[in-house]
């Protein structure tokens, strides 16, 4: 019965008690919750349903519940069984407060056949008087055996009056300050006013579920109320034939606004940045590189070059593992904007990453006579200003710098492209804002963003399908194959002296700690610890003749001269071991580092993971990354730290690492601040809804084409205003 479509919407409740809830608004609801409340009546529940993210009837209908209670059945005590969960009808026999071993409620009920002792450890003196002696109640908990008989621990219980509900009850996510009644009925309301006309017809998902003739208004009633019958599992796994309409509207939405987004793109003008034929800036480039490019890196390059010789803005996303040569690709891109007479801004997350893209891009360009500016937060006034200018006039053809590129006192003089490394980690705001920074005639830059975290098949079909995606599937020569050794923190001893063993060889050693500062929430070594430790342990080397062991510590709270003092130390090679928390996590290009340790790895993201041991294998030299964890007090890893580490163990392969990184953590790790927080996928799993995102793929454009009012009302219903995160 359950997978069967009804002909009408599923009974959610009793026809009156249903007329009740199309009828109860915000308000009055808000009225009966907040009695007493220092708050205004309508401002309690308000707040409460804006916290959720509810301020639609939408969005009341498509809060869907967490789980669901089965209060359609009574069961008999004498009939109940160790460990169950049911709800009994029962009288209050005895109801009385004890202080013996603490204090708590113990109410005493019967229901005819058996008799239950109902324990509350923490209560009101309301519930005392609602539990009075002779009064009825119904009371749901979990059934315990014992000495003295059955026994609930914190049971829910209401008056029994009434008949039985027809469906389960749910349970809905909530905030404090909003109980389940009233949210309840606030999701009942919107249910009930909501606009739920289809926008498709349920025929075009036929070939791809034949159980799939739910219209939207079935699904959601069923998924508010199902009937007792239903399957559980097939709620909790999201495979009833209600959910699948659900996501498949979902993924259909995500794909429109992707679309619109792209062809929108379309009608934009961008400057047209063509090659100067003969001696031009990009081919003076590729001659003084001391290397050849790869065939990617070519390839990629041509698909750059042709982007940002159209009139369309370029929307591009660069992805490619970490060590991939994505740095000389961007040199390239910006060698064309810059040889077009245009100018060309890099911007990065952090200050050493910004500053590392600026060693390599000075390196390479200055002495072609390009002029570079440097914009960062930590600048003196008198420095700052100079670049301001430089940038302002045109003199300064290429700006590299954090998020100081985009603040308002930044004019460019005619910015035509805007590259973005780590783009993931940089809100819809900051991206906006540097697309917006190009005022002539209309026009917007061109955009290339970059990423060291591969996006897998299912990631690009939806959360990225309106940028054009360019792959560095090959990695330069001469990068040496990392070994992977995860060790439990035991054997931190026998990783101290292969420290020393590699300082022998003359190699240097990254060592990274979660933490800066001791936390009582987190048994963890800090940095600081761990750097007092280690230049300890190893000036023992210096018992030999040898000269002192120089320890460096890196953290994002130490000013910013001390940061590029440590770092500069560290890659001129004055310094053997690093101590750092996350900061080196990208843009760190020391190539006689062989080895990384990190410690309590189980703490760590798969990507970041991936990102860090990228750190090392840089150079000729064997390179290994040692993954020390911790058990805790548990005494074992979680299955989810056990996965990040048997994939780090088993490939260096980034792809592969963000396949199964997005199988572990879902798209989050991937996404970053892309959607500025906010989840733009609720239902739909893309590791198992391939099918669907195939399908609204095909449906996308098609709906677009011929029935453009009904795509436009149905991004409006299932993204509102979170569309607009996709066009950054």
């Amino acid at each position: 019965m359950s997978d069967t479509v009804p002909s009408d919407p599923p009974a959610a409740a009793p026809a009156a008690a249903g007329k009740r809830a199309a009828k109860t608004s915000v308000k009055t609801a808000a009225k009966a919750d907040a009695k007493g409340s220092a708050a205004s009546p309508k401002t309690a529940l308000q707040l409460a349903l804006e916290k959720l993210g509810l301020r639609r009837d939408i969005d009341l209908a498509l809060h869907l519940p967490l789980r669901y209670e089965d209060e359609t059945r009574i069961t008999r005590l004498r009939d109940a069984r160790e460990g169950d969960l049911i709800q009994i009808e029962a009288r209050v026999m005895d109801c009385e407060v004890a202080y013996r071993p603490r204090r708590q409620l113990v109410v005493k009920v019967d229901d005819g056949s058996d008799s239950c002792t109902l324990r509350f450890f923490n209560f009101y003196p309301s519930q005392q008087k609602a539990l009075a002696v002779g009064t009825r109640i119904r009371a749901r908990g979990e059934v315990k055996g014992g000495f003295l008989g059955w026994t609930m621990l914190h049971p829910s219980c209401k008056p029994a009056r009434g008949d039985l509900p027809t469906a389960l009850t749910p349970i809905y996510p909530t905030v404090a300050g909003l109980g389940q009644y009233y949210l309840r009925q606030a999701v009942l309301g919107g249910l009930a006013r909501a606009e739920l006309s289809d926008t498709f017809a349920p025929g075009d998902l036929m070939e791809l579920n034949p159980h799939a003739l739910w219209t939207l208004r079935q699904a959601l009633q069923f998924l508010h109320h199902p009937t007792p019958d239903v399957s559980l599992a097939t709620l909790q796994d999201h495979s009833h034939p209600a959910w699948q309409r659900l996501k498949a509207e979902e993924l259909l939405a995500q794909q429109l606004s992707q679309l619109q987004s792209r062809r929108l793109r379309a009608t934009l003008r961008a400057p047209q940045l063509v090659e100067v034929p003969g001696g031009t800036l990009h081919q003076r480039l590729l001659d003084a590189l001391p290397f050849p490019l790869t065939a990617a890196q070519q390839r990629v390059g041509r698909e750059i070059a042709a982007d940002m010789a159209r009139a369309l803005p370029m929307h591009r996303l660069l992805q490619g593992d970490v060590g991939a040569g994505k740095t000389v690709v961007a040199a390239l891109a910006a060698a064309v904007c810059i040889d077009a007479g245009w100018q060309c801004a890099l911007m990065a997350p952090t200050e050493i990453l910004a500053e590392q893209h600026f060693r390599k891009l000075i390196g390479w360009l200055e002495p072609l006579g390009i002029c570079t500016a440097w914009l960062t937060g930590t600048q003196k006034t008198k420095q700052r200003r100079a670049m301001l200018e430089m940038v302002e006039s045109g003199a300064a053809q290429l700006v590299v710098g954090t998020h100081a590129v985009i603040q308002e006192k930044v004019h460019f003089k005619n910015l035509a492209l805007a590259i973005i490394d780590e783009q993931h980690r940089f809100g819809v705001a900051q991206r906006l804002a540097l697309r917006n920074k190009l005022q002539h005639d209309a026009m917007e830059p061109h955009m290339l963003m970059m990423t060291a975290t591969p996006i897998p098949r299912t990631l690009a079909m939806s959360y990225y399908a309106d940028l054009d995606v360019s792959t560095l599937d090959e990695l330069p020569p001469g990068r040496t194959a990392i070994v992977t050794k995860v060790v439990n923190e035991t054997r931190r001893a026998e990783v101290v002296q292969r420290i020393r063993a590699q300082i022998a060889l003359g190699r240097q050693i990254y060592w990274v700690c979660p933490l800066i500062e001791e936390s009582e929430a987190l048994d963890l070594s800090n940095a600081t610890e761990t750097h007092a430790e280690l230049a300890a342990a190893l000036q023992g080397s210096a018992a030999d003749g040898q000269p002192p062991v120089q320890v460096g510590l890196l953290h994002s709270r130490l000013p910013a001269d001390e940061k590029k003092a440590v770092m500069a130390a560290f890659v001129q090679g004055q310094m053997a071991v690093l101590v750092s928390t996350t900061v080196i996590e990208v843009g760190v290009d020391v190539p006689n580092a062989s080895l990384m340790v990190i410690e309590h790895a189980e703490r760590f993201g798969l990507s970041q993971l991936h990102q860090l041991r990228g750190r090392v294998g840089r150079g000729a030299a064997a390179s290994a990354c040692v993954l020390l964890y911790s058990v805790g007090e548990t005494g074992r890893l979680s299955e989810s730290a056990r996965e990040r580490l048997r994939a780090m163990a088993e490939t260096s392969d980034g792809f592969e690492i963000a396949r199964r990184d997005l199988e572990i953590r879902g798209p989050g790790e991937f996404l970053g601040a892309r959607q500025s927080g906010d989840a733009m996928l609720r239902f739909a799993n893309l590791a198992t809804d391939t099918a669907l995102l195939e399908w609204a793929r095909q449906e996308a454009p098609r709906m677009l084409d011929h029935h453009a009012h009904l795509a436009e009302k149905h991004v409006q219903r299932w993204l509102g205003t979170r569309a607009d995160y996709l066009k950054a």
